[in-house]
């Protein structure tokens, strides 16, 4: 599925369409003949990734139980244990990541925690950081100087070496 895609559309649709899709999905999610699908792929001891919606972004996990409705991993970056249902595993490896290419400005589907962004400071002069969390209108930032909230639409997405590089000749 093209995420990119399916965001423009439902931009389009109304709040009742929205909410009619989402019962829709709903009910599919829940549909015990998916879940069981998806179980018969598993086993303890597998290294999987799953979608986490606060974060926007895959995270690897090793699974270490298999329930009835859910999955009980361990996430690897930070040892942690989380409960997930089973629809939450990219179990085909799909793509998530939505395109900002083709947007004017940058919004909460198009980033992802850790991304490398940049920001003007009230003084005009450009910030580079980190996206640590992502907020319904701003985006939390980890910069050298701190912790900042930037609106969306004021950040710009910062390939890896053009940040390192930024960091060193600006000094910060």
């Amino acid at each position: 599925m093209n995420y990119t895609n399916i965001l423009n559309e439902l931009n389009q649709a109304s709040s009742f369409d929205l909410f009619r899709l989402k019962s829709i999905i709903d009910k599919q999610l829940d549909d015990p003949a998916r879940m069981f699908n998806i179980k018969k792929k598993l086993f303890v001891g597998q290294e999987i990734t799953y979608f986490e919606e606060d974060e926007n972004r895959l995270i690897a996990a090793t699974i270490i139980e298999l329930k009835r409705t859910r999955v009980v991993v361990r996430n690897t970056c930070d040892n942690h244990i989380w409960q997930l249902y089973y629809y939450h595993i990219n179990i085909d490896n799909v793509e998530t990541d939505i395109d900002s290419s083709k947007q004017q400005t940058l919004d909460r589907n198009s980033l992802k925690v850790g991304d490398n962004v940049s920001f003007f400071n009230k003084d005009g002069s450009e910030v580079f950081g980190v996206v640590d969390k992502l907020n319904p209108k701003t985006a939390g930032i980890t910069t050298t100087q701190g912790k900042w909230r930037v609106t969306y639409s004021a950040l710009s997405l910062v390939l890896e070496g053009e940040l390192s590089h930024n960091i060193i000749e600006h000094g910060d």
